[in-house]
């Protein structure tokens, strides 16, 4: 059930460690082939890995698919990225 906040459900799905789908995704902030960093309503998400690659991103209703080989999920505070206000995208398209 979604609040009220306007917070979207936050949900990681992972298949064998073989990537999966991500839901409540805010902005990608990085990515590269050994680690993605994703803002999410919970926090920064970090994924670490081998041949990562998002295969799907749609912002606007917070989804992301990846594929390639998982080996660690971390959670860190949003705060000082939030407050730099300007997304992966915003800086790449300037």
């Amino acid at each position: 059930m979604e609040e009220k906040t306007g917070m979207r459900p936050h949900k990681l799905l992972f298949q064998n460690r073989q990537g999966g789908s991500l839901t409540g995704i805010r902005d990608v902030v990085s990515f590269d082939e050994n680690q993605v960093v994703l803002d999410t309503d919970m926090g920064l998400l970090t994924i670490k890995g081998k041949d990562l690659h998002i295969s799907r991103l749609t912002l606007e209703k917070g989804e992301v698919d990846m594929d390639g080989t998982v080996d660690s999920m971390v959670y860190s505070s949003n705060d000082s990225y939030r407050k730099s206000g300007e997304s992966l995208f915003n800086r790449l398209f300037k």
